[in-house]
């Protein structure tokens, strides 16, 4: 008896101390979810606590009773994730192309001359500039020309940036200012004429001529285009954007502003491939902060596949004799591989053709030498030769892919490369089984910015029509978690930040997304369907649907 009462007065004191313990006070409790962590074990949990913008606690409610919230939030069992990071994008020049014309979606020439004619007559002023016109999905699959362009507009600048980035047209106004002429050369390009007349057509580094000439917006036009670019991101779900190549004018602005609170979207950004950038980073050295990270070096190996750009080791099936090119000598980029590794820091380099691929890999190589933890990237790996895949395993190379890509390519890939290439090509099993892991994008403006379309073209290889309908060489397709790890631990791995973000887990930024619906369960047919309820940033909402 006596042991039973002194057991009982033990437990009375127990529930005492713990009934007067202080407990933890928290912003923000997130309870009734369906929460899937995306850590190493793809754990689920259905509530978080989180403090100071990141997570304190993360498991089962009755984990929770410990802390006292300021706020909490009843997610009505819906599906919870990492916030989306997209692995491969151009944010800013993104945000600037909102104050551009937007030729997405145009389906003829014509279509594209109505639209900026509209355009012009709510923008009387200055350069005519518009962006996202693909000739592969017109009925007739060829460049345009420019004579509608000098007939509507023979005094003002117009330049037009096909989808890709990799080719434009430009007027004669436009092509003037820049001082091109026919017959004019230039590495790494080519300028389009017709029985020694410009026809407007510029690709790769011809490109630049005329873009190099077009006025910078103002700085207030610059904060607009950013706050309207990231309002879109945020509302795709979109919490850490990987904006590849910019100058470092424009990181130091991106920098002020996110320290002045006027920018929320966390940014890794890649440093263009020039010799300013090179002098700036290496004299100023990496930059991290909790939104920005600049460690990296973007680097151009060859074109485009839709603009016939991109370097192959044999001819284009669609253009006898035509390989293609490199946009730089060989040498260029043994150089700048040599300088970025002695530097300590990640080169990420373009590279869509087998032929520019195979060069890069083999570039990598040189230095890279064996297994290691550079995380050097090739960025799209979109055209691989059978014997080079290999190649990603010995020297740890991180293929970084836009399964987007190869929904929008799929209509004429095999016209350009054949119908054996093309199996090497767009093949996201197969290079993310070399080191079995690989980061996933969009590669926005040039594709849409939605994680959710990122998800549905890498699992089921199929358009946002859900053609075909038994999926493109589905014999590369993820599967859902290996899709979400992609565009979440996997994205931020390729950045260095999976101590960070990626994953739900303490000590960790709170950046989740709120879906609809469940990703890894919801029909395929309604994937496309999801609605993004919420997105927060260090527990902040910075998004909400209602």
């Amino acid at each position: 008896m006596r042991c039973f009462q002194l057991a009982s007065l033990f437990l009375f004191i127990l529930t005492i101390s713990h009934s007067c313990k202080q407990k933890t006070r928290v912003y923000l409790l997130v309870y009734n979810a369906t929460i899937y962590t995306v850590d190493s074990s793809f754990s689920q949990a259905e509530a978080m606590a989180i403090t100071n913008g990141k997570i304190v606690a993360i498991g089962k409610l009755a984990d929770m009773q410990d802390f006292e919230a300021r706020e909490k939030m009843d997610a009505g069992k819906k599906f919870i994730c990492p916030g989306f990071i997209d692995a491969h994008a151009h944010f800013f020049n993104y945000g600037i192309g909102l104050q551009e014309a937007n030729l997405v979606g145009t389906n003829s020439w014509v279509d594209i001359v109505d639209t900026l004619s509209q355009f012009s007559k709510q923008n009387p002023e200055g350069w005519l500039v518009g962006r996202g016109w693909d000739q592969n999905d017109w009925p007739t699959k060829e460049f345009p020309t420019k004579e509608k362009l000098d007939e509507l507009f023979p005094d003002r600048p117009v330049f037009l940036v096909r989808v890709d980035g990799h080719a434009a047209i430009a007027n004669q106004k436009a092509l003037n200012i820049a001082g091109v002429r026919a017959g004019d050369k230039i590495a790494g390009g080519d300028i389009l004429t017709k029985g020694r007349q410009l026809t407007g057509v510029l690709i790769d580094n011809a490109v630049d001529l005329v873009e190099s000439k077009i006025p910078p917006p103002s700085d207030g036009q610059t904060i607009d285009a950013l706050h309207d670019g990231e309002a879109n991101c945020f509302a795709a779900g979109l919490t850490t954007i990987d904006d590849c190549g910019l100058n470092y004018r424009e990181v130091n602005f991106i920098d002020k502003l996110q320290k002045d609170g006027k920018l929320k979207m966390r940014l890794f950004v890649m440093l263009s491939d020039n010799k300013a950038n090179y002098d700036y980073a290496f004299t100023k050295g990496k930059i991290k902060t909790d939104r920005l990270n600049v460690s990296s070096f973007k680097v151009y190996a060859d074109g485009a596949l839709g603009s016939r750009g991109a370097c192959l080791l044999q001819p284009y099936a669609d253009k006898p004799g035509w390989y293609g090119f490199l946009l730089s000598p060989k040498e260029h980029f043994d150089s700048v591989a040599r300088v970025i590794y002695e530097h300590g820091w990640q080169m990420c380099t373009h590279a869509i053709g087998d032929s520019g691929n195979r060069m890069i890999l083999e570039t990598y190589g040189k230095y890279l030498k064996e297994k290691n933890d550079r995380r050097w990237r090739i960025e799209h790996a979109q055209v691989v030769n059978e014997n080079d895949f290999r190649l990603f395993a010995i020297y740890s190379i991180i293929p970084s892919v836009q399964p987007t890509h190869a929904t929008s390519d799929m209509y004429w890939a095999a016209d350009r490369l054949g119908p054996e290439r093309v199996k090497g090509a767009y093949a996201y099993q197969q290079l993310l089984k070399e080191n079995n892991w690989i980061p996933l994008g969009t590669d926005f403006p040039v594709e849409d910015i939605s994680p959710l379309k990122t998800f549905y073209a890498a699992v089921f290889r199929k358009d946002a029509k859900g053609f075909p309908a038994a999926g493109f060489q589905t014999e590369n397709a993820l599967t859902r978690q290996q899709a979400l790890r992609g565009m979440t631990s996997w994205a931020a791995k390729a950045n260095f930040e999976e101590q960070e973000k990626g994953s739900l887990e303490v000590r960790k930024f709170a950046d989740f997304v709120i879906l609809d619906q469940d990703l890894l369960k919801v029909a395929d047919a309604d994937v496309l369907k999801t609605k993004v309820i919420s997105t927060f940033v260090g527990g902040e909402k910075v998004y909400s649907s209602k």
